[in-house]
């Protein structure tokens, strides 16, 4: 009996841990949760990380050179010859050679290249940065999309629940009439088509409900088990209704799209300096120091070794860059002029949207205001048309009307209501400021 009960204490555990929790989840702690455990910015964030290294492959052309060098050979005698390739003599040598050799050397100057790549990094960097900031801005938007898609199908879903218990209760009515002769059975049959197609769709609004769920748990790195319910006063919250000026220009100096362009207009002049720098001449200063043996350059060799070191000013000059470089000084020249092409036409693009997406927020308000109207009128009908109902003073078809203008009118007045709050935020997200 005592193992019994310790299995069925676990069993019961298990079953407990398998069980679904509800927890109410708010915009801003969705955006949190997402930011820390969402996969899709993990790429984002390793480039972030790759790039803020380039920077420092880069400074590293700053510092010096060192080059070292050690081997060990075995020499051949030498074969002494005349100038006309007669009279052949050998010449022994020593056999065991040896060569270690150590140069430093530092650039003093490169006409700009080295800089000009360390700026190039650190552009590199700001936009690997931006880029974890537009696929961060992606992320939140996709997952306000679940979020607000998730909190339409619940509000259907309690809507559909309340409609089947109503059309239940008036069958009900119906039925019992029926048994009276008053209702006709075609009359019955229809209303039992109805509550079926309500069902139906209680059912698939159900599913739908899963799924989102299932899409904002995996990105948020929730349990599955969890079920998520929006935060309902969202609807009630205050939302601001700025001018459109007010948003253009946000998203003139916050959308990463932008930001991107204009730093790549500022990579494409330092690429221009770095190309121009192959017409400089290259200064550095070196030093070295050589271990060599035997001294093959006295006859007959000299089996010792030979120890120098040497500091100087070496100037390299490509005079290829002269007739070679042109070329890639010209299409320097155009890769500059097309960014900055792409830049302006983003940034009118950026504001056509601004004011196409401003107008629809605009409309929204209206449109919550009219569903609003149509609830109220809706609502009166069906109370009106219920009561004649009642009273036999209206038919079967009349009741069908009124409960289906009850629940569109509902239905609409819920998504004007979410397309609202909807169209705000996909105003910040294309002004950069979601």
């Amino acid at each position: 009996m005592f193992i019994m009960a310790c299995c069925t204490s676990l069993c019961s555990v298990g079953v407990h841990a398998q069980e679904v929790s509800g927890r109410v989840i708010s915009i801003n702690e969705m955006f949190s949760l997402a930011d820390q455990n969402s996969k899709s910015l993990r790429p984002s964030v390793t480039g972030v990380n790759e790039a803020r290294e380039g920077v420092k492959v880069a400074r590293n052309a700053r510092l010096p050179e060192v080059e070292a060098s050690l081997s060990f050979s075995y020499l051949g005698d030498a074969c002494i010859i005349d100038r006309d390739l007669s009279g052949g003599m050998n010449a022994p040598m020593p056999h065991f050679g040896n060569n270690f050799a150590i140069e430093a050397t530092q650039a003093i100057y490169a006409g700009g290249a080295i800089s000009s790549g360390i700026e190039l990094a650190k552009l590199q960097e700001e936009i690997a940065k931006l880029d974890l900031e537009n696929s961060r801005d992606k992320v939140r938007f996709m997952l306000v999309g679940y979020y607000l898609d998730l909190f339409k199908q619940k509000n259907m879903l309690r809507m559909y629940r309340q409609n089947i218990e109503q059309t239940k209760q008036v069958l009900r009515d119906i039925r019992a009439k029926g048994s009276e002769g008053i209702v006709l059975k075609n009359d019955i049959a229809r209303y039992e088509l109805l509550l079926a197609n309500l069902e139906l769709n209680h059912t698939q609004i159900q599913n739908s409900i899963t799924i989102l769920n299932n899409n904002l748990t995996t990105t948020l790195g929730l349990s599955n088990t969890i079920t998520l319910e929006p935060d309902t006063t969202i609807l009630a919250a205050t939302l601001p209704v700025e001018d459109k000026e007010n948003w253009t220009n946000a998203a003139f100096a916050h959308s990463p799209s932008l930001k991107q362009l204009s730093l790549a207009v500022q990579m494409s002049r330092y690429q221009d300096k770095i190309v121009k720098s192959e017409r400089l001449p290259k200064i550095g200063l070196f030093a070295g120091n050589k271990f060599d043996g035997p001294i093959v350059i006295e006859v007959p060799p000299i089996n010792k070794n030979l120890n120098y070191w040497y500091v100087g000013v070496g100037v390299k000059y490509n005079i290829a860059s002269l007739y070679k470089t042109n070329k890639s000084i010209n299409r320097s020249k155009f890769t500059i002029q097309c960014t900055m092409e792409q830049y302006d036409d983003t940034r009118e693009q950026t504001e056509l949207a601004v004011k196409a997406e401003h107008i629809k927020y605009l409309e929204s308000y209206v449109e919550l205001t009219t569903q609003q109207k149509s609830v109220e009128l809706a609502n009166q009908n069906y109370s009106v048309v219920s009561n004649r109902y009642k009273n036999d003073m209206a038919l079967i078809t009349d009741m069908l009307d009124a409960s289906n203008s009850k629940l569109s009118a509902e239905l609409l007045l819920v998504n004007a209501q979410i397309n609202t709050v909807f169209n705000y935020y996909k105003l910040l997200y294309i002004s950069g400021t979601l």
